[in-house]
């Protein structure tokens, strides 16, 4: 199983970034093989719709879970209609997060927001 998290930068030891669409980077972790890879989230610079490009980032990387400290509702229908399950992040460790997803500690992100919509927070 493939979870994907938003993050500040490319290494184990960062942040979990509070922005899904503006992250920079995101990490994609394979459960089973504890394979990580970072890619670059190139969604982040666009001047509108960069959640919902950030969540085909994450369609064509075929991720099976996301976790996200928060999400517009763009992104998370796109996400919905790839039956990509969404996760409320917990920490801002990286580490902790995939612990508490694999234990099965993680709640299901079910407060969607509006999203920005060409606004940067």
């Amino acid at each position: 199983m493939k979870i994907a998290i938003p993050v500040e930068n490319k290494t184990l030891d960062s942040s979990v970034n509070p922005s899904f669409g503006r992250a920079p980077y995101f990490l994609i972790y394979d459960v089973n093989t504890k394979e990580s890879t970072f890619i670059e989230n190139t969604a982040a610079t666009s001047t509108g719709g960069a959640g919902i490009k950030a969540a085909q980032i994450i369609v064509d990387n075929k991720v099976n879970a996301v976790l996200s400290l928060q999400l517009g509702e763009n992104a998370a229908a796109v996400l919905k209609d790839a039956n990509i399950k969404i996760y409320k992040t917990t920490d801002v460790s990286i580490k902790g997060n995939i612990e508490a997803f694999i234990n099965e500690r993680l709640s299901f992100l079910d407060e969607i927001h509006a999203g920005f919509h060409g606004r940067r927070r």
